[in-house]
């Protein structure tokens, strides 16, 4: 049996993830303190149960170090179907929330299975480069990984959730790249998406969709044009990453965050609460412990033992960089508001078992990567 050892765990990566979640638990216990939901209830039991998805988590992190992540590529087949059938399962027998039907109850609990679809899509991706590995420039076999891409990208972006379908071309783009994907293709892609653009917003997109879009493109254009009740959720945003200064109020001392002014400030817009309470430095720690996981996840990239190892750190990259980028961009009114959670920071149990799970996977393919073990 294959000898691992300590000095072969990215020990970045955990102390990082280590630390964002104690700034997220933070941010939370904040965020929820005074917050009521929609429908009028206190949102104070969200801490609780994300302590528990913490901890469930955190088991499933270490499960999945243990695990050698090279049998994964036999499971890859089956684990891409059973996810399909619940994507198709969602939109039959799912529970709508904020406007989606993504979630299946379980009791008196959700699951949301394009989170671990995520997850899954990386697998079935890295098993199908790996297996073209001599000829991943070639055009059907990039056409290939997009239609196996494109299939829970069409079953989630019906739902509807555009946010995650982006995350998802997230993946596959950083993914078909790392595959062998040739600079022309990726500039016919380009090319190729602006009509797609154009009919998606005539014809595919939903009024709020349109609204979201059009709201961000006047905020950077013509602020005077924007329609406040459209654009409140990122003015209040604003309103509160701008109150914080360079230290911030302090947690709990926040006025927007306990003013119950910014919506969803403990899921969509953790940022803001963040950026008020423990203002400018705090943001930036922030963002410096996210970047240093990425930093970390290309590292593991580049000394994976084989193709499969490599692409999966890569697709985990493209996963967790897109959550990234497009949470703190949309509460800073740098990107669309799009609905995706902060990785290790935001509320969502789906969202933290599957980011933590990911990161085991990560530590797996860490700890071997020698093809000799002393």
């Amino acid at each position: 049996m294959e000898t691992r050892r300590w000095r072969d765990l990215d020990w970045g990566i955990l102390v990082s993830v280590a630390v964002l979640l104690i700034i997220g638990s933070l941010a939370l216990h904040s965020a929820t303190l005074n917050a009521v939901a929609g429908n009028g209830l206190p949102l104070r039991p969200v801490f609780g149960r994300q302590i528990v998805y913490i901890v469930v988590g955190l088991i499933a992190m270490v499960a999945m170090m243990s695990f050698d992540y090279r049998l994964l590529s036999s499971l890859a087949r089956p684990l891409y179907v059973s996810t399909i059938l619940l994507l198709g399962a969602v939109l039959v027998i799912g529970r709508v929330s904020e406007g989606a039907q993504s979630w299946i109850a379980i009791g008196e609990r959700t699951f949301q299975p394009a989170e671990l679809g995520k997850l899954v899509l990386i697998i079935a991706l890295a098993t199908y480069w790996q297996h073209y590995a001599d000829r991943g420039g070639s055009w059907l076999v990039q056409i290939g990984g997009l239609l196996i891409a494109g299939v829970p990208m069409a079953l989630i972006f019906i739902q509807p959730d555009l946010g995650t379908t982006l995350v998802l071309a997230g993946i596959w783009l950083t993914m078909a790249w790392g595959g062998g994907m040739r600079l022309v293709q990726l500039i016919t892609l380009f090319i190729a998406a602006i009509p797609l653009a154009w009919i998606a917003w005539h014809y595919v997109l939903d009024t709020y969709q349109q609204v979201r879009l059009s709201t961000f493109y006047y905020l950077l254009t013509n602020p005077a044009a924007v329609d406040f009740n459209a654009a409140y959720n990122v003015i209040q945003a604003l309103n509160a990453i701008s109150s914080g200064g360079l230290t911030g109020t302090g947690l709990t001392r926040g006025l927007f965050s306990q003013g119950n002014y910014v919506p969803v400030q403990h899921t969509d817009f953790i940022f803001a609460v963040i950026g008020e309470e423990l203002g400018f430095i705090g943001g930036v720690v922030l963002i410096i412990f996210q970047a240093v996981v990425l930093w970390q996840t290309l590292s593991i990239a580049g000394k994976a033992r084989d193709q499969f190892g490599r692409l999966i750190a890569l697709g985990i990259f493209g996963m967790l960089f897109s959550h990234t980028v497009i949470n703190i961009g949309m509460n800073m009114s740098l990107l669309p508001v799009t609905g995706l959670p902060l990785p290790f920071v935001s509320a969502g149990g789906s969202f933290m078992v599957t980011t933590l799970i990911a990161i085991g996977l990560l530590q797996s393919i860490s700890l071997r990567h020698r093809h000799i073990a002393f």
